[in-house]
């Protein structure tokens, strides 16, 4: 007999609760034997021929969304047990599972049914089992999110006295930068909030290759408040409900993949303005 929580060998993934690739808490053990679609996204190019010349005018590639087929056999204690477990795969959210892939980098991409579930029942004990799931997102995820928060740059020291000869003392700038790894292979796309009290707030980043984009928000955070900015869907609400997307102006940062340069400023200084990113490094 399976024990729970036993691997099966092979990849392993998580549908949803469904442990595939191991024995869950029910004794049921899931055995994925196909996982098409992970390994790579469809791709979105166009081409137009070009007129009295060789060859054609190539559009921008994009990736496109990303189908997916998880396929194996279950077998289960009993046929009771098995009807269970068949019913929890049935019952999968039609919009927004969380599809885990146990790679040496665990990786996720959340998911919705596109097809069918098929369940063919070989057995009392066995059976196999295909579901198709898309990620309109391709991009795979890292399973942890990375949370940095910056404060704007201040002065500390500095002094000039003023004697016939002035002697300068300098100042030190603590400044609002902090160094963001993307360990992946493809942009990611962060989410930020901006905490006030603050001012025309900005928000720079400069990638590995040197190329910089900056964001700024063109109104007042009040005390309590924040802008909550989401770079994917580029929209950007005041305390999660009112739209600001009219007071945007810039380019919307991505993080290329390696190490970039995340700055915070402002029109005025406050002691207790917050910058926080939150991303996950993606992957093609």
């Amino acid at each position: 007999m399976y024990t729970p929580g036993q691997s099966l060998g092979g990849r392993a993934a998580n549908l949803g609760p469904i442990p595939l690739g191991q024995v869950d808490d029910q004794g049921v053990a899931w055995f994925l034997q196909k996982l098409d679609g992970w390994d790579s996204a469809e791709v979105r190019s166009e081409s137009q021929l070009r007129e009295a010349e060789h060859g054609a005018w190539a559009s921008p590639v994009y990736l496109g969304e990303r189908p997916i087929t998880l396929s194996g056999t279950m077998l289960a204690p009993d046929l009771a047990t098995l009807d269970a477990a068949a019913d929890r795969l049935r019952a999968l959210p039609l919009m927004g599972a969380v599809l885990t892939v146990m790679e040496t980098v665990p990786k996720r991409a959340v998911v919705r049914r596109s097809g069918r579930t098929l369940i063919d029942y070989q057995t009392d004990t066995a059976a196999t089992y295909s579901v198709l799931v898309t990620a309109a997102d391709p991009r795979l995820y890292a399973t942890t999110e990375t949370v940095t928060t910056l404060r704007l740059p201040t002065v500390a020291g500095g002094l000039t006295l003023a004697v016939t000869f002035p002697i300068t003392i300098d100042a030190t700038v603590v400044a609002g930068d902090t160094v963001v790894v993307n360990a992946g292979s493809i942009d990611a796309l962060p989410q930020i909030r901006i905490s006030g009290p603050v001012s025309q707030p900005l928000v720079s980043v400069t990638g590995p290759d040197g190329t910089a984009t900056s964001l700024l928000y063109g109104g007042d955070i009040e005390a309590g408040d924040w802008v909550d900015l989401d770079c994917d869907a580029h929209t950007a609400y005041y305390n999660g409900t009112a739209s600001r997307r009219s007071l945007i102006s810039g380019a919307w940062p991505a993080l290329q993949p390696g190490a970039s340069n995340l700055a915070f400023r402002a029109g005025s200084y406050s002691a207790t303005a917050a910058l926080t990113v939150t991303y996950r490094s993606a992957w093609m």
